[in-house]
């Protein structure tokens, strides 16, 4: 493995290293404190290196090629002055960490809490994050995940605009501002995740073509040329990427990435980048001697994502389940049927819960081709399920929370649908309190060409959802001020019982051991029509069972209890006073107690869970 960029190693020296296997020559050019020109010494296999006994953490350079054009350092750490001023040298080893003790926590017992750092607070910054871990924490979240924090062009992004995959957001607080969230969370028991992207760069400040050939024009993406995993020259994209990897992980302690849209990578290597980046994380795993975990979003439905390298899969720890989002979103929202043209049956739904992939070789109208493999033989937390994520909310109009399309009684049937579920479930930041805000996408390029064509581009590629609604301007600064979150509100009216529903869901999710037998051959799903469905849930010794009744529809529905059991006892009703604006419990209320093989009757838009445990004879 290759280490590239400017690699302090303390008394003032500092070993940069740059890739750049087309080129003739590569300069140094150190523009602070004291401007100075030092060629740099082939190294062979493309790579350029200098060894400087006078470059302290602040310095700041670019690479000139061939003595003509100069750019920042691809694996820049740190771009202070945006994405078109120079890198800055970074003592990596300076930040004093206090979380020595810290392991991480098994994957499938997180609880994950996307965010995005702009947005999440009015500072949008990574120490404004820190004081509000506390209340994450006492709801029962464990594990944050952020979205892209490398550095994008201008102070306003979703993130996937990225061109420095080594650096952190200067105006989320830089390297030090991420190292102090993460040592914040670890503290509190919280692991921290991030989102990176492997498939693609940014377009403004994209120098990466002119330092070697890192895309192909073999493959093609949404974003133009692949990045080259697999042709001429591959070896330096390969060790860039994944070297990056172990970058987050080790210099940063995160305790895992998410990979944005790993189809969109093609690599018909032997060993693949995937391969590649799980071996070398499974070996920093064993150095470090703490949980590293690598997830994917996926848009395959190939369970071979998800299956480790020696049994012929990629290796990631989990991914991200689609399908369960689509099958249950178009049943709790109608609306959303034109949007997700292959679901709309319970049945669905009850595929999701209990095998994971809905399409698993069906033909998918939408595809107009057979699509997906079964995953039914997967383990239950290698797949992450949600309600939201910053996709779902933002990329129509930005108005897509369930707060805003969905009456209360199905938020709560929502939030009780994935915290109840096998999978490890995840919310989006405000989604706990039903927060209303809308995520809009925003920009701050500087290119008004550029920005005109992503105007252009979101409005053909979204237009046809919207029902005619005007986009925001994305690179309006008023775009970005009204999506941030309104924190305030948690502890008002409706959104402080969201909140307490979510708190009670994840109790009750760590604290009842059907719910912590994650074997998805123990689940069962019966379908009530159209209109509702009953979760079964058990420990792997079938003694204690769960079953969780959910009305999706505006009617009653009647259901039989099983009688495997001597009696139900009603553990929560989203219908009793607790739960309801006016504090008044449904007259239709199901009873605390219901004996085995008893009717009882499902009141509209609702969500019961009765626990019972089987008699031995």
């Amino acid at each position: 493995m290759k280490t590239i960029g400017a690699t302090y190693t303390g008394n003032g020296n500092c070993v940069f290293t740059v890739w750049a296997p087309e080129k003739e020559s590569v300069t140094l050019h150190i523009v602070h404190p004291t401007e100075q020109e030092l060629p740099m010494q082939p190294k062979g296999l493309g790579y350029f290196q200098l060894d400087v006994a006078s470059a302290k953490p602040g310095t700041r350079y670019f690479y000139k090629l061939d003595d003509e054009h100069e750019y920042p350092d691809p694996a820049s750490h740190f771009q202070p002055e945006d994405v078109h001023g120079p890198s800055e040298v970074i003592d990596q080893s300076a930040y004093q960490w206090h979380d020595q003790a810290w392991r991480g926590l098994p994957f499938r017992d997180l609880i994950f809490y996307e965010l995005h750092v702009g947005t999440f607070t009015p500072e949008g910054t990574f120490e404004a994050i820190i004081e509000r871990l506390d209340d994450l924490a006492e709801v029962g979240i464990n594990a944050l995940e952020l979205m892209p924090v490398c550095q994008f062009p201008g102070g306003r992004n979703w993130g996937y605009d990225g061109v420095y995959p080594y650096s952190v957001q200067h105006s989320y607080g830089g390297p030090e501002g991420l190292k102090k969230l993460v040592d914040a969370c670890h503290a509190r028991g919280i692991a921290v995740f991030l989102d990176v992207v492997y498939n693609h760069m940014g377009p403004e400040g994209n120098h990466f073509s002119q330092f070697g050939p890192y895309f192909t024009s073999k493959y093609c993406t949404p974003w133009g040329d692949a990045l080259n995993f697999d042709g001429v020259w591959a070896d330096g994209v390969r060790n860039f990427f994944a070297n990056n990897a172990l970058f987050w992980l080790e210099q940063y302690h995160i305790d895992g990435l998410r990979l944005d849209a790993t189809h969109e990578v093609f690599d018909m290597s032997a060993v693949s980048i995937w391969e590649l980046m799980h071996d070398r994380v499974s070996q920093l795993e064993q150095r470090l001697g703490r949980s590293l975990y690598i997830v994917a979003e996926s848009d395959l439905n190939s369970p071979k994502v998800v299956t480790p390298p020696a049994l012929g899969g990629h290796g990631f720890n989990a991914q991200w389940l689609d399908d369960f989002h689509h099958s249950f979103f178009v049943l709790i929202y109608k609306d959303a049927q034109k949007r997700y043209v292959d679901f709309g049956r319970m049945e669905q739904l009850a595929k999701a819960y209990t095998d994971g992939f809905v399409f698993t070789g069906e033909y998918a109208p939408s595809r107009k081709r057979q699509f997906g493999r079964s995953s039914a033989g997967v383990p239950a937390e290698r797949y992450v399920v949600f309600n939201l994520n910053h996709d779902q909310v933002g990329n129509l109009t930005g108005k897509e929370r369930l707060s805003n399309l969905v009456n209360f009684d199905r938020q709560k049937i929502a939030a009780a649908a994935i915290l109840l579920s096998p999978y490890v479930p995840l919310l989006f930041m405000g989604e706990e309190y039903a927060d209303k805000t809308p995520f809009y996408y925003f920009i701050s390029h500087s290119d008004q060409e550029l920005i005109k064509a992503i105007r252009e581009g979101r409005k053909e590629e979204f237009g046809s959802f919207n029902d005619g609604e005007e986009f925001p301007e994305p690179d309006d600064e008023a775009t970005f001020t009204k999506s941030k979150i309104q924190w305030s509100d948690r502890t008002k009216g409706k959104h402080r019982l969201m909140l307490k529903w979510h708190q009670t869901l994840i109790q009750l999710r760590r604290s009842l051991a059907p719910l912590q037998h994650m074997d998805k051959s123990s689940v069962r799903v019966t379908v009530l029509n159209q209109a509702g469905f009953v979760l079964h849930r058990q420990t792997e010794d079938g003694l204690q069972h769960l079953a969780c009744l959910f009305n999706l529809s505006d009617e009653a529905i009647d259901y039989t209890l099983p009688g495997w059991v001597n009696a139900w006892q009603k553990l929560l009703d989203s219908k009793e006073g607790q739960w309801q604006e006016d504090g008044v419990s449904s007259e239709a209320l199901l009873p605390d107690q219901v004996q085995a093989s008893q009717l009882v009757r499902l009141s509209p838009c609702s969500v019961t869970v009765y626990s019972g445990t089987r008699t031995i004879d």
